[in-house]
């Protein structure tokens, strides 16, 4: 007898142990001061704003940073931008393109109704974009983005961590790295390209290897209408899925299953007072929003891939939770929702809350790094656990022994 229980005591003690969860693990090697540090390493090309050579700076930077995460397969999108974001001196704007400056038009009234769909509820304070440089106080970022953008030949950058399976299937994950008013952008949308980058970084380290493929894009013009994204759809759509060449395995363009955009991801502080201002304070309540458009011909698969998002960040986001809405709006991701599951991840709801006024930095000289606390620094980095932990996932994300 007791033999018998020696032996089954020495098969407990010395059976191998459970494999570790995949998905804990890379979650795990997303950090607050990595994340902090690459948007700040954004703001040192200031707005970034397309069609500029500190936006050009800034691609070349994103590409140099990819490369050295191991995410080394770069490639660029290049298309043609034939506008003008800031008119010269006496060439009035269009009245959608005036802020709030002295000097300007007033700012719009906020809307009656928001954009993407939805109800507004609430407070509402009067949202714009600057377009006055005297506005921003800092003497040396007041040169730096004083260069107007000129009409011409424009690129964003991207690299793939290629399936070992399924190579040919792939979802898309995004942010712009363009900026608008005189600012850093370190919000919008430096911490949604910051967000990407991390994932890159985690997902092109040697020891990891996933089923499908994922693409890490950082789209240039969303401030424009969303050019960057829609010449990628132009010129990659038709490519989907055809291997080059045949025979070879490989697949320039893999079948999108879905895409994910990043846009502005730090400040979650309330709605606003009765006089229009807002905390200075993360309000209590501050979470990750996921949103998916209702009214897109992939409106069934696009609120299921929320779904599996929420799920995600239940179980391995540290802090904040996560919830789904329906008005996803005004981003890289309209580009793709009636071709695709498309889903974004936001710091608040696009069209009923950041419309409304929920975020005074928007489009503002105040966008800038040192606006921002570790409370909001922290609540993009939950963004980035909830993404990554979803992708793992999603594309079959394991770890090599």
């Amino acid at each position: 007898m007791t033999r018998v229980f020696i032996a089954l005591l020495t098969m407990v003690l010395f059976q191998a142990s459970p494999s570790p969860d995949p998905v804990a693990a890379l979650t795990a090697r997303l950090d607050l001061e990595k994340y902090k540090a690459t948007i700040k390493g954004l703001t040192q090309f200031g707005d970034r704003r397309q069609g500029t050579d500190r936006s050009r700076a800034a691609v070349d930077w994103i590409e140099a940073q990819l490369k050295s995460y191991g995410c080394t397969n770069t490639e660029r999108i290049k298309y043609e931008y034939t506008g003008q974001q800031i008119r010269p001196a006496g060439v009035r704007a269009p009245a959608a393109n005036r802020g709030a400056a002295p000097g300007n038009a007033a700012p719009r009234p906020a809307p009656q109704t928001a954009s993407g769909g939805g109800r507004l509820r609430g407070e509402r304070a009067a949202t714009g974009v600057n377009v006055n440089p005297a506005l921003q106080p800092d003497a040396k970022l007041r040169e730096l983005d004083a260069q107007p953008d000129t009409p011409g030949p424009r690129e964003e950058v991207y690299c793939t961590k290629i399936g070992t399976t399924h190579p040919g299937e792939m979802y898309i994950v995004g942010a712009h790295m363009d900026g608008h008013g005189y600012g850093e952008a370190a919000n919008d949308d430096g911490s949604g390209t910051a967000l990407v980058m991390e994932l890159a970084r985690v997902f092109s380290s040697p020891d990891v290897q996933t089923d499908r493929s994922i693409r890490f894009i950082l789209w240039n013009n969303e401030e424009t209408g969303l050019n960057g994204s829609k010449a990628y759809v132009d010129q990659r759509q038709a490519l989907q899925g055809m291997e080059s060449p045949p025979g070879s395995g490989k697949y320039p363009e893999p079948k999108w299953l879905g895409m994910i955009q990043h846009d502005m991801m730090l400040f979650d502080h309330g709605a606003p007072r009765a006089d229009g201002t807002v905390s200075k304070e993360q309000r209590p309540e501050a979470d990750v929003n996921v949103e998916f458009q209702l009214n897109s011909k992939f409106a069934a698969q696009a609120q299921a891939l929320a779904w599996v998002f929420e799920a995600a960040n239940e179980k391995y986001a540290t802090d904040y939770p996560a919830s789904v809405s329906s008005h996803m709006t005004n981003t890289d991701s309209d580009s793709f929702q009636d071709l695709v599951a498309s889903i974004s991840l936001r710091e608040a709801e696009r069209g009923t809350q950041i419309g409304n006024g929920w975020d005074p930095q928007w489009h503002q000289p105040t966008d800038v790094y040192a606006t921002y606390n570790d409370k909001d620094f922290r609540l993009g980095l939950n963004a980035a656990q909830t993404t990554l932990a979803a992708l793992a996932q999603l594309a079959g994300a394991t770890l090599k022994k």
